[in-house]
């Protein structure tokens, strides 16, 4: 794959790294993340490589809109060096952001994200940095919550020296053709590239081959693989990699799907993260690992299981389950997913074995001991996600209510449909205070819009109109022929 993707810059000098030279840096930068180094070491050192590095012509600056879609951008290294304080774009045409008459929005550089990237996949001679959301007075903008999640974690070590540690779980299908989630029809369905199932692909089939790719440009990038492998339903996959702190665990979501798309592309293929593209099997989740850390010790840890401190956590997250639900699963067809019959994770109550339940405890001791929210489908917006859920979360700890105990002994159910989510999104009085109130606002109504361009009853088979105008498959001209 190197070698065909390079061919048109063989007489260009543009950076082209080793896979093991790249992972050697990433982990580097990783590790000062992990080091807490301040703002002005990373922008230091990252504006002194980029201006000593002559191989490097461009750098790939990402964002994420309201609903979580992965937005990117080249910047000339050259200009970005000397007006990185004044990257202003149209806000307004990104849906959930500005409106035409208050437009421009500015991108706020967090040179603390960059990562270095496997030339075959992304192109030689680019870096990758991701950035927040400015408003037109340079305070971070209201639905950008990525700034949100970066000032919660910062806030929070502050406070009270906690270090939240994620590990999301992200499940994807494999789909033979090109964009085949744009060119979705009754009479042009999914066609899976393999009917093998949990853990069963042969060395050269086609999934096999593309998870390798994409395991070996996870771990140049730096994500630290653990294990990769088919999962449950023919032709799909799950790669996973070690837990992280909150707003790089995000980063890393959003860069593992871009990967996977791109990686399919070359194989003819689209890596497809709706949670339910084909009835009759089991859908994508993205189940995510929280644990928090004080002073080298994992306060999530008792000797008897879970702590007290956990519990509370837990028991938060579950008490306003229906309020996040629209949230945690913020498409039309993500509600197919919540399915008994497939594994669904739609019962809100704790367990230890039943994977049914939307909180599971994984078997753990003192240094793994966590709770696992299985309920969170992989279109969301990751950073809207993980901040909502800490918010609850911490409150649980803070508040502890005794009216969150109530909710254990309930036997009740997320949500069937997007309808009745957005019902208790809209009536929730606690998530307006969460977000705020204009993003709670902008959020409820991408997804009623959203809802209207789709069936209201669901039905058995999977409708063009759900997958069509599904946040990350749409594009601008078909969302407004309608």
């Amino acid at each position: 794959m190197l070698e065909q993707n390079l061919k048109q810059v063989k007489n260009k000098d543009f950076l082209i790294p080793s896979y093991d030279e790249i992972e050697e840096k990433n982990l580097e930068m990783k590790s000062f993340r992990k080091g807490m180094k301040s703002k002005e070491f990373f922008k230091e050192r990252i504006m002194k490589y980029l201006s000593d590095e002559k191989r490097i012509k461009a750098v790939n600056v990402c964002f994420t809109d309201l609903e979580g879609k992965l937005m990117s951008l080249d910047y000339d290294k050259k200009y970005l060096l000397t007006g990185y304080n004044n990257l202003t774009f149209d806000g307004s045409s990104i849906r959930g952001f500005s409106t035409q008459d208050k437009s421009d929005l500015i991108l706020d550089i967090d040179w603390s994200s960059f990562r270095w990237l496997p030339a075959d996949i992304f192109g030689p001679g680019k870096v990758l940095m991701f950035a927040n959301i400015l408003d037109q007075s340079k305070n971070f903008y209201q639905t950008d919550f990525r700034s949100k999640l970066q000032e919660l974690v910062s806030e929070t070590y502050k406070r009270d020296h906690y270090i939240f540690n994620i590990a999301p779980e992200i499940e994807g299908f494999l789909l033979n053709g090109v964009d085949a989630e744009q060119n979705y029809s009754d009479k042009n369905p999914f066609e899976l590239v393999t009917k093998g199932g949990y853990f069963n692909s042969l060395p050269q089939d086609k999934l096999r081959v593309f998870i390798d790719i994409v395991a070996d440009a996870k771990r140049a990038i730096g994500f630290e693989n653990e294990k990769d492998h088919p999962e449950v339903a023919p032709s799909q996959f799950e790669l996973n990699y070690k837990y992280t702190d909150p707003v790089q665990a995000c980063d890393q979501i959003q860069i593992y799907k871009l990967l996977c798309r791109q990686v399919a592309k070359t194989l003819g293929c689209t890596a497809s993260f709706l949670p339910k593209p084909i009835t009759m099997i089991n859908g994508n989740g993205m189940h995510v690992n929280f644990s928090i850390m004080q002073n080298n010790q994992n306060l999530f840890f008792d000797k008897k299981g879970l702590s007290k401190l956990g519990e509370k956590f837990a028991t938060a997250i579950l008490f306003y389950a229906k309020d996040m639900c629209l949230v945690l699963n913020s498409s039309v067809n993500s509600y197919r997913r919540l399915d008994p019959k497939f594994e669904a994770p739609n019962e809100i109550k704790i367990s230890a074995t039943d994977r049914g339940s939307m909180i599971r405890i994984p078997i753990g001791d003192e240094n793994s001991m966590r709770i696992e929210v299985r309920s969170i489908a992989p279109d969301c917006n990751p950073y809207l996600t993980i901040f909502t859920i800490l918010k609850v979360g911490m409150l649980g700890i803070e508040k502890d209510h005794k009216k969150f105990q109530e909710i254990l002994q309930k036997r009740e159910k997320l949500p069937g449909n997007i309808y009745d989510a957005m019902r208790y999104f809209n009536k929730s009085d606690i998530l307006p205070e969460i977000l705020n109130e204009v993003a709670h606002k902008k959020y409820l109504d991408l997804k009623e819009a959203v809802a209207n361009r789709s069936p209201k009853d669901l039905g058995t088979l999977v409708k063009k109109e759900e997958i069509i105008y599904h946040h990350e498959v749409t594009n601008q001209n078909l969302w407004y022929y309608f």
